[in-house]
């Protein structure tokens, strides 16, 4: 009886959904305070009633549950179990299965799906189809996150994500042309200045794209940024506070990060005003930062996300693991692992801490929605261990960052460890050189030691790790000539690779 009772009620919340994305005053009721127990609830209705169906109607996913000899979960009450469903992953499913099976009826439909790939930066790229109906849903809810963080006033956005066949930049374009005047221009430095020159002073202009290619537009340009009126929304990767204020102080006005996966969905939680707040004041305040973050090392992106939209979980071993509770996903997702690192907490959890340090609420800006707070803290796979301590890419960038000439000559970086020819395990850190630093000389031997004494304070665990330490030589930082070395075949169109 609780299972047909879950999926009538399910049904009868999604076509609700469905009718209420028709304007934007309708779409700001999903997100009023004080009903996120009731969203829970929707989120656990939903994920099961989309898993009923996908395990109905999707081939693959009913081979993968007869593999894992799983029939359906049990009941806490009307709260379905859903940790007992099994996890998928690229692993165990996308790579086993076709992208027709992991289609509905096991069938990509003949016309109005969009094929998109991957940035394959961890390896092979793979290709994934998204529906119209997904689509535009989509594209409805970035359309006003985009309202609420801009403001009214007419847009003149810039995709500068890569385009071609790869998710963010193709989905970027179908879901922002709706509201705003949009040029795709793709990681294409002189065309966004010669845009910007050509259309002038006269419009609210948004640059969407991936943080390292923001910063090289800022600092390669002769464009004066403080007489202009841009802001910046970043995917794909993390940020440092450092980096923000770094361009910030060039004259950006806005910056905003998007949590989005191309094996899931673009734009799944986002930063706002409050969250940015929230992370500011865990970079600043180490009392407060111990108590809410779970782990060590640089400080996580920090989001809000609807878990109506996404169902989100963690593993044992922190790894978030989503199902799409919406309707209408040519490609259903259940409880899939996307192998990043994360937590998530209720905002009044984060305000109950904040009353027990006795820190001033005003610390933060008041959040306009108690939607559950997101912590990333970047890829599960993109981290390597030296003598225990696990060190990623969100650490090297803060350490460049809180570093004034390194953040000015820095253009990208990437991590290693081997042994030696004694058997020494070795950690090296390969940085490389802007075009424009050779334009102020410095000491590259003071600079690193400055490097790993900072790294050091960003990562608790590598500095024990330098107190066992009997060779300094085992800790390398090497400089490298832009587009020289471990760097000669960067492609600033994809994410970079942060593991050489």
């Amino acid at each position: 009886m609780k299972h047909f009772i879950i999926l009538f009620y399910a049904w009868l919340i999604q076509n609700l959904t469905k009718f209420i994305m028709i304007s934007e005053l309708t779409i700001c009721f999903r997100f009023l305070k004080g009903f996120n127990n009731l969203r829970h609830f929707n989120a656990s209705a939903k994920a099961y009633s989309e898993f009923i169906k996908a395990k109905k109607n999707v081939p693959a996913y009913i081979e993968f549950l007869i593999s894992k000899k799983f029939s359906k979960p049990t009941f806490n009450g009307f709260i379905p179990n859903l940790n007992e469903i099994p996890e998928t992953n690229k692993e165990n499913y996308v790579k086993i299965f076709s992208m027709s099976q992991r289609c509905v009826e096991g069938k990509i439909s003949t016309k109005g799906v969009i094929i998109d790939e991957s940035s394959g930066s961890s390896g092979t790229a793979t290709n994934w189809a998204r529906g119209l109906k997904e689509r535009k849903m989509n594209a409805k809810m970035i359309q006003f996150g985009l309202k609420k963080l801009m403001g009214n006033e007419p847009l003149f956005i810039i995709n500068a994500f890569a385009l071609g066949p790869w998710a963010t930049g193709v989905n970027i374009t179908m879901s922002c042309v709706g509201i705003s005047k949009l040029k795709s221009i793709g990681t294409d430095k002189m065309k966004i200045e010669n845009t910007i020159k050509t259309f002038g002073r006269d419009h609210k202009y948004v640059i969407m794209g991936y943080p390292p290619f923001l910063k090289i537009l800022v600092d390669d340009s002769d464009i004066d940024w403080r007489l202009h009126d841009v802001s910046f929304i970043f995917g794909g990767e993390s940020m440092s506070e450092g980096m923000r204020n770094y361009l910030t102080s060039k004259g950006i006005k806005k910056i905003y990060s998007s949590l989005g996966a191309s094996d899931i969905e673009l734009n799944i939680s986002a930063e706002n005003d409050f969250t940015i707040s929230l992370r500011k004041l865990l970079n600043s305040n180490d009392e407060f930062r111990n108590k809410i973050l779970k782990y060590s090392g640089a400080l996580p992106m920090v989001f809000q996300y609807n878990p109506a939209d996404f169902l989100i979980e963690t593993s044992e071993s922190g790894e978030l693991i989503i199902t799409v509770c919406r309707p209408d996903y040519i490609a259903p997702k259940i409880r899939y692992n996307i192998h990043d690192k994360g937590q998530i907490m209720q905002k009044k959890e984060v305000f109950k801490i904040l009353k027990d340090l006795k820190l001033d609420k005003n610390l933060l800006v008041e959040p306009k929605t108690d939607l559950p707070i997101l912590f990333h803290y970047g890829r599960a796979d993109l981290t390597v261990s030296f003598f225990g301590a696990n060190i990623n890419p969100a650490d090297i960038q803060e350490t460049i960052y809180n570093i004034p000439e390194l953040a000015k000559a820095i253009n990208s970086f990437c991590m290693t460890t081997n042994e030696d020819l004694e058997g020494n395990k070795q950690l090296t850190i390969s940085l490389e050189l802007n075009q424009f630093a050779n334009r102020t000389p410095f000491d590259l031997d003071e600079l690193s030691s400055s490097f790993i004494n900072e790294l050091a304070n960003v990562n608790q665990d590598f500095r024990e790790v330098q107190k066992m330490l009997s060779n300094k030589n085992q800790i390398i930082i090497s400089f490298f000539e832009f587009g020289t070395g471990v760097f000669e075949s960067s492609d600033i169109r994809i994410k970079a690779k942060y593991i050489c």
